[in-house]
């Protein structure tokens, strides 16, 4: 009996490749404008301890909007809330681009952490539930390799622009990877709904929220001039308040918005369960 190697679908290249360049836009921005923060702090006529305010704003709309991406996926179509999100990373770097004073760039480094918070978990399960299960690690790949060439690049780019060009630009790189993004999601991408989804955990999202906002703030700030140190332990105590209080309401939830019960699943069960799956078809193949 000969076991023969499938060959990857169509979905388990193209739909995992346009999912990590969207990855790649996302980690590539976040790199290329702490090398040209500097630049901008001087263009802005700002300190660059204060400027770092932008990073932090695009943190929080990470941690917050993370939460809930789930959940719009399963009830608006994974599909649609990806679309969604590119535009809205693309559209906020052409404004981040534009903005000529530091409020108008925390504002719209806010909106496009929205985006990017939306991009990165709706676009791996976009992923999960278009690919066989036995080409998941597989695709996976096609995901990180881009992911992680945009940190490693970023720098370089960044310097690059800020050097021979303006800082404006390191946003305005966005837009055409964003545009091709938009073309490829819509031409390749599946589209894939729930027909079954609970309601929004409004509670849990807001206790989450505030439990990740309150960390991420305090924790990002610690040691930063321009914030005082009652504020940070202000923050980060309300942040463990609020983590703590969404435990006890994640025990009592049906559907919370994080389930943390997942994290019993034992991997092995799984790892065993694809391994009989993919044996089972090497033997059908015969």
């Amino acid at each position: 009996m000969t076991l023969v190697m499938a060959s990857p679908s169509r979905f388990s290249v193209i739909v995992p490749l346009i999912v990590g360049c969207a990855q790649f836009m996302h980690q590539f921005d976040g790199s290329v404008i702490a090398t040209a923060l500097p630049a901008m702090a001087q263009s802005l006529n700002e300190d660059p301890l204060v400027l770092n305010l932008a990073i932090t704003c695009y943190l929080l709309a990470l941690a917050v909007f993370v939460p809930i991406s789930g959940w719009m996926a399963d009830r608006y179509g994974a599909k649609h809330v990806f679309l969604a999100a590119i535009a809205v990373f693309t559209t906020s770097s052409v404004l981040c681009g534009l903005s000529s004073t530091l409020a108008e760039i925390v504002v719209w480094r806010t909106v496009q952490g929205i985006g990017g918070a939306m991009m990165t978990p709706v676009g791996r399960v976009i992923v999960v539930k278009s690919v066989p299960k036995f080409e998941i690690v597989r695709a996976m790949n096609y995901i990180t390799i881009p992911a992680v060439l945009g940190p490693l690049i970023g720098p370089s780019v960044g310097g690059f622009i800020v050097t021979h060009l303006s800082w404006h630009w390191i946003f305005f790189l966005n837009v055409p990877i964003g545009i091709a993004g938009l073309f490829l999601v819509y031409r390749h991408v599946p589209d894939l709904r729930d027909e079954t989804v609970a309601p929004l955990d409004l509670r849990g999202f807001i206790l989450i929220g505030l439990a990740l906002a309150g960390l991420v703030f305090g924790f990002s700030a610690i040691g930063r001039g321009p914030v005082p140190t009652a504020i940070i332990i202000v923050a980060i105590s309300i942040g463990a308040i609020c983590g703590t209080a969404y435990l006890a309401h994640a025990r009592r939830k049906a559907d919370p918005i994080i389930d943390f019960g997942l994290l019993r699943v034992r991997l092995e069960h799984r790892q065993r369960h694809l391994v009989a799956r993919r044996w089972e078809r090497a033997v059908k193949r015969g």
